[in-house]
């Protein structure tokens, strides 16, 4: 927190400085992260068609699929390309208005909270589809589908309502430049002239909700998956009711994993080069990373997406 003097005047805008200890090899980086932020955007939208086209995969699992591959490309679309204007020298690349942070800082917040519902929203379909298969037709329904989809991204957008007002509270009289490469929250608050204790404590409990709640109802689904599973006695059919979660809990595990690792903390950033390299992973690699993992793990994704490439149904359509 910067100490506040009357004569100060309020920021108007900010300074990205990036990953400013990487000029000498800008270009080299710019490729890096252009080729995966282009691949995270070819392999949602191929998900996104693939469910779409196949009448094989038009069940509530891949529903909720193709609204997580819609996440990916707008969590990674909120952050990146900024990030990459600046790499490149772009003019106005690395600068931001206030206005502009703050949205920024919403809409991740938004989406990332969103990410945490519909990945609950999912685990929660594992768990009735392997523990009340009888059932999962009437608890499952299309209905019951869209009515979570609709309450995870409601959810998510309620979350950042009140972080973001107590934010654009606060005072920014200088300096002005946020050593991140998009505006997160704990960079922000080091620029602060403001008491930031009410805001710092805010966060740390919206996301303690978002995450205990999100992961309560994952922990609690496939504790049961678990249980249930230990009670088949055929090895073949505990390794097949396995698979059909095996993707997600890969995926639960590398989004929840960095998620607990960065914003459920009481103070502002103690190693902002290493929040940087945290932040990549959970903002770009990650994104890019969960296709890759439903298409590798999952029999049906891995068809389906083959017989969509194949040269054979490109010919009959």
């Amino acid at each position: 927190m910067q100490p506040y003097t009357p004569n100060w005047t309020q920021v108007t805008e900010f300074v990205m400085v990036g990953f400013a200890g990487v000029q000498e090899a800008h270009l080299l980086f710019f490729a890096l992260f252009l080729t995966m932020y282009l691949f995270t955007l070819a392999e949602n939208l191929a998900i996104i068609l693939v469910v779409g086209l196949d009448h094989r995969l038009r069940r509530p699992m891949y529903f909720f699929l193709t609204h997580l591959s819609c996440l990916e490309i707008l969590y990674t679309s909120v952050t990146v390309p900024k990030m990459l204007a600046g790499f490149i020298g772009v003019e106005g690349g690395k600068y931001i208005s206030y206005a502009g942070c703050l949205s920024q800082l919403f809409i991740f917040t938004f989406l990332g909270a969103t990410e945490c519902f519909l990945l609950a929203a999912m685990a929660y379909d594992r768990y009735v589809a392997i523990c009340m298969p009888l059932r999962y037709g009437s608890l499952v329904s299309w209905g019951t589908c869209i009515r979570l989809a609709a309450a995870c991204w409601l959810a998510g957008f309620l979350t950042p309502i009140l972080p973001i007002y107590l934010m654009s509270q606060l005072a920014f009289c200088g300096p002005n430049v946020v050593d991140h490469f998009f505006c997160d929250a704990s960079p922000l608050l080091a620029l602060s002239c403001s008491d930031v204790t009410l805001k710092e404590t805010v966060d740390f409990l919206v996301s303690l909700v978002v995450l205990l709640a999100s992961s309560t109802v994952i922990a609690v689904s496939y504790g049961n998956i678990i249980w249930t599973l230990l009670h088949i006695r055929s090895a073949a059919e505990r390794r097949k009711a396995f698979s059909t979660c095996a993707a997600h809990l890969t995926v639960v595990g590398l989004f929840y994993g960095t998620l607990f690792f960065m914003y459920v903390r009481t103070k502002v950033a103690s190693s902002i080069n290493f929040n940087k390299v945290v932040s990549v992973f959970y903002s770009i690699v990650t994104p890019m990373l969960n296709p890759l993992i439903y298409s590798l793990r999952n029999k049906e994704v891995k068809g389906a997406l083959g017989r969509a490439f194949s040269l054979k149904s490109w010919k009959r359509h």
